[in-house]
């Protein structure tokens, strides 16, 4: 068994395509800051069984809540493009 966050995984399916929507760097750095920002505003989906696993795949099938998800990486997405931090080199 092991605990996770369902929704980390279908926001990493739809972020790349919103910034590319969206017209802005797609940089880890970027795509890491909205990833953060989206699901510190949607609700956590964790489970720990399969089963678990399975419901919430068939939840994310349905369109308002994939809408709803596609919405908060937009609303993201922007606010990291008004004010991306870039760095050229990260300190170690």
């Amino acid at each position: 068994m092991k605990l996770r966050n369902c929704m980390e995984e279908y926001v990493g399916r739809y972020v790349d395509g919103v910034m590319s929507e969206v017209g802005m760097c797609c940089c880890d750095k970027c795509r890491y800051d909205v990833m953060a920002i989206a699901l510190n505003n949607l609700p956590p989906q964790y489970t720990v069984t399969n089963e678990g696993a399975l419901f919430n795949k068939v939840k994310a099938m349905d369109n308002h809540f994939r809408m709803h998800i596609i919405a908060e990486i937009t609303k993201a997405a922007e606010i990291v493009n008004r004010d991306a931090k870039h760095y050229e080199k990260e300190e170690k």
